[in-house]
C-alpha cells in the first residue's frame, strides 16, 4: 500500500475505517517521510493506548462484581454517599445496580471526575442502569442522629428504595450489618468498584443540583460555589449573616454560634 500521495485528511479517515487493515496502514505510515503523517501515526497510537488502558481500568473495576457474577448473582447494588463533610445541606445516598460488565468509559469515583463529565455520566447511568435510588437525609436528621448514623440509615433506605431488590451489596466503607443479603464494605470503594462509582456519581450530582437550588434561596452564602463545605468564604458569610435553615446545628462553628 503506497500512501505517499494520499492526503493526511484521507489517511485520517482511513484510520477510522473498520474495513482497513490498520496494522498495514500504520506500517506504511511509518515509512512515509511527511512529518504530518508521522505526527498523525503517533497521535493515533497514543489514543489507542489510552483507550486500552481505560478498558483495562474499567475491567478491573468489575473485580468485586465478578466475584458474584461467577456465582450466578447479577443484581449487585453499589452504594455511596455525598455530603458527609459539609456544614450545610443534606447527605445524599445513592444505590445503583448496573448491567453485568457494563461499559462506560470515564466511569470513576465522582471526586476524580470533572463536574461536566459527572453530568454526562449521570444521564448515562440513569438511562442504562438496571435500578437507581437516591435518598436524602436532611440537616435536621443529621443533627438528631449524627452524621454517621444518618448516613448509615440512608444507605439502608437506598437499598429498600431500589425497584429491583439486590442479591448482593457493595458499600463504600460504611458497614451495614443489618443487611440480609451478601454484602461487603470496601475502603475507597468508589475507585475500586464500578457499581459504587456509579452510585457516587448519582449522589454527587443530585446533591450538587440541590445545593445550586439552595443558592438561589440563600444567595449570601455561596452554596453553588462550595456546596456547603466550610471554605473561608462560607465561614465569613456565616459570621456575617448567621446560620440559615439548612446549616447543620450539630457541626462547628454553627453549634457554638447557636448555643450562644
Amino acid at each position: 500500500m503506497d500512501i505517499s500521495k494520499v492526503s493526511v485528511k484521507d489517511i485520517k479517515k482511513m484510520l477510522e475505517n473498520e474495513k482497513i487493515h490498520i496494522p498495514t496502514l500504520l506500517e506504511n505510515m511509518e515509512k512515509d517521510s511527511r512529518d504530518s503523517v508521522c505526527k498523525l501515526r503517533t497521535s493515533f497510537l497514543k489514543r489507542k493506548l489510552r483507550e486500552e488502558q481505560e478498558r483495562e481500568r474499567l475491567e478491573a473495576m468489575f473485580s468485586f462484581e465478578t466475584f458474584y457474577y461467577n456465582q450466578g448473582i447479577y443484581h449487585i447494588a453499589g452504594i455511596d454517599e455525598a455530603g458527609r463533610g459539609p456544614v450545610a445541606g443534606p447527605v445524599m445516598v445513592a444505590a445503583v445496580i448496573l448491567p453485568p460488565y457494563w461499559e462506560c468509559p470515564g466511569l470513576n469515583d465522582s471526586k476524580k471526575v470533572s463536574p461536566k463529565k459527572r453530568e454526562i455520566l449521570y444521564d448515562i447511568i440513569m438511562k442504562e442502569a438496571v435500578a437507581v435510588s437516591c435518598i436524602a437525609k436532611s440537616e435536621e436528621n443529621i443533627d438528631v442522629h449524627d452524621i454517621y448514623h444518618a448516613t448509615q440509615q440512608g444507605m439502608y433506605d437506598a437499598v429498600d428504595a431500589l425497584k429491583i431488590q439486590p442479591q448482593a451489596v457493595l458499600i463504600d466503607a460504611m458497614p451495614l450489618p443489618a443487611l440480609t443479603v451478601s454484602h461487603r464494605s470496601i475502603i475507597k470503594g468508589d475507585a475500586k468498584s464500578a457499581s459504587i462509582a456509579a452510585a457516587s456519581i448519582i449522589a454527587k450530582v443530585t446533591r450538587d443540583r440541590l445545593m445550586n437550588e439552595y443558592d438561589k434561596q440563600y444567595p449570601q452564602y455561596g452554596f453553588s460555589e462550595h456546596k456547603g463545605y466550610l471554605t473561608q468564604k462560607h465561614l465569613e458569610a456565616i459570621q456575617q449573616f448567621g446560620p440559615c435553615p439548612i446549616h447543620r446545628r450539630s457541626f462547628e462553628p454553627i453549634k457554638s454560634m447557636t448555643q450562644k
